[in-house]
């Protein structure tokens, strides 16, 4: 009853997403239904890793990551884990041929958030690879069946892409990441200096991201590429909020999108993707 078991697992990642990202868990309802329980998955594993270093401050969390890593190497080699999170993620990796240089890649970037407070423009860049671009790359994969002549022509397209919706995410937390952790992303500023030419210039930078990230969007297998707009649409309403408001404004509080325009937002993104209007 191994199917049993393996469906399971995969239920407890899709409680963590719903649990955890209302957005994250609309966009995947546009999904085929095939591209679901695997899209779950890498949300549970890649949810629970950024749990660790961000939530689990009473537990030596270099420890916790360590042996995350580790068992995580061994579910994918050994084709199970008692872990359910793992065992659903090794499951995916498995099947659809995720190369481990973009999980190791993922893992690294939560190392590094153990410690680094701010980044330079390459370790800048090397934290946005791991953290956000490859998620993107683990969906692709997915996306394309594992084939490799699918997937190579849209990789940098999803970097792209991933790249615009972290670069986002720093803008619309920025404050919480300096108060609570201790943390600025973005090289070269100074949270307490944080000015409107800074603001515009990483504003500059996610917009050519997201213009990039917009193309690779059309290019998609049809079963996948409605969920992916859904993202972006969610996000690039996000952006032209956080756009609209001044750098006071982005350092004092959080800007956000509502839970009923993220519903109107979707049925928009719903009718453009079946007008061919994307």
């Amino acid at each position: 009853m191994i199917e049993l078991y393996d469906e399971t697992c995969l239920e407890c990642s899709k409680l963590i997403t719903q649990k955890y990202s209302t957005s994250f868990s609309l966009g995947i309802r546009a999904f085929d239904q095939r591209f679901h329980y695997p899209i779950y998955a890498i949300y549970g594993f890649v949810r629970y890793a950024d749990e660790i270093v961000d939530t689990f401050h009473e537990h030596d969390k270099a420890r916790l990551i360590a042996e995350f890593r580790k068992e995580t190497q061994v579910a994918i080699a050994q084709k199970i884990s008692l872990n359910p999170v793992l065992h659903a993620f090794q499951l995916v990796v498995n099947q659809y041929n995720i190369d481990y240089e973009l999980i190791d890649a993922f893992l690294k970037s939560m190392e590094m958030d153990l410690d680094k407070v701010e980044y330079d423009r390459q370790g800048y860049e090397e934290y946005i690879y791991g953290s956000a671009e490859v998620i993107g790359l683990m969906c692709l994969k997915v996306f394309c069946d594992g084939k490799t002549e699918v997937y190579e022509p849209l990789v940098s397209y999803a970097c792209k892409l991933g790249s615009a919706f972290q670069k986002i995410n720093f803008l619309r937390d920025i404050r919480s990441d300096f108060e609570e952790r201790g943390r600025v992303y973005f090289p070269g500023v100074d949270f307490n200096a944080f000015s409107e030419q800074d603001k515009k210039a990483i504003e500059d930078d996610i917009q050519a991201d997201f213009d990039e990230g917009l193309t690779g969007i059309r290019l998609l297998p049809n079963g996948c590429r409605k969920g992916v707009y859904i993202a972006y649409v969610y996000y690039f309403e996000l952006f032209k909020k956080i756009k609209a408001s001044s750098a006071g404004e982005v350092t004092q509080k959080r800007i956000r999108v509502s839970d009923p325009q993220k519903m109107w937002l979707m049925a928009q993104a719903l009718v453009k993707n079946s007008w061919g209007k994307i």
